[in-house]
């Protein structure tokens, strides 16, 4: 089954631990035929991926997938193909420049709205789509309005815009699939320029948040680990938000907070997620 998920904090050693503490939630099954997966964070300022297209392991630890990652923001996914083959440039996430993508949904009727999605991408953009997916086509499509409103190059800083374009995006999505009998789209999304992760939740497949800040959620991330521990002035401090979807048995329950069906979420690295309508 896939599995979209996503972390961002001031910690960048303790971003595995976060992800393995909450292993159990984050774990994806193959229930037949095989999965691939990708993670894409940052580090000293570079884009890094990593991607596996196919992973004949039954199931995914996603904390053991990440376990020697040092970076305070990631995207990850794990990937039951639905549209193109099993290849490298049809697994999640996607990147341009500093852009990172990763979605789990189908775009109804893709093949027949395909090319009306090209259309709508400007030329120049078009060389970069290498897979044969939706999701990198809704990326592209994405990445046009970022081009419309001129902040392509410089990263988008303004999280108002990074929503504004996602919500463009969907729209025109929406659009296409009407065009042609199909009911909109229901998917859910990560996206990230290195500052902040913007996720859209707009699917059947549950979508949830679990926030670590506190001196308690730092114990019990570091657990036995005496190096670690006798940081816990500093750890205190610690601020994390991950951001995951497509549960198998429905949102976790405990510290996970659901988040509302037709939602827009921006996640930064000292904040409290914030939640609006999309």
């Amino acid at each position: 089954m896939a599995r979209l998920f996503g972390v961002i904090g001031n910690r960048p050693d303790l971003t595995a631990r976060v992800l393995a503490f909450e292993g159990d939630a984050l774990r994806a099954r193959s229930n037949g035929g095989p999965l691939g997966w990708g993670l894409g964070f940052y580090q000293g300022g570079e884009v890094l991926m990593r991607r596996r297209p196919i992973d004949e392991r039954e199931q995914l630890e996603v904390g053991t997938l990440a376990a020697d990652v040092r970076a305070d923001l990631l995207i990850g996914h794990v990937r039951h193909a639905t549209v193109g083959a099993l290849r490298t440039e049809n697994t999640h996430p996607f990147r341009y420049r500093k852009w990172l993508f990763a979605q789990t949904g189908t775009v109804p009727e893709f093949e027949r709205v395909r090319e009306r999605l090209v259309s709508s991408v400007p030329e120049f953009l078009r060389g970069g789509i290498r897979g044969e997916t939706d999701a990198e086509m809704v990326f592209h499509v994405f990445l046009s309005f970022l081009h419309d409103a001129d902040s392509l190059n410089d990263g988008a800083d303004e999280p108002g815009l990074v929503r504004e374009s996602l919500r463009s995006c969907l729209a025109v999505v929406d659009g296409v699939t009407a065009e042609v009998g199909a009911k909109a789209a229901l998917l859910n999304v990560l996206v990230s320029n290195g500052n902040q992760i913007v996720a859209v939740h707009k699917s059947a497949g549950p979508m949830a948040l679990r926030v670590f800040n506190s001196k308690a959620d730092a114990e019990a991330i570091i657990g036995d680990d005496a190096q670690l521990r006798r940081k816990i002035p500093e750890l205190s401090r610690m601020h994390f938000t991950l951001v995951a979807s497509d549960f198998e048995d429905g949102a976790p329950n405990g510290r996970w907070r659901a988040v509302p069906d037709r939602a827009i979420v921006t996640l930064s690295r000292d904040e409290d997620p914030r939640i609006e309508a999309l």
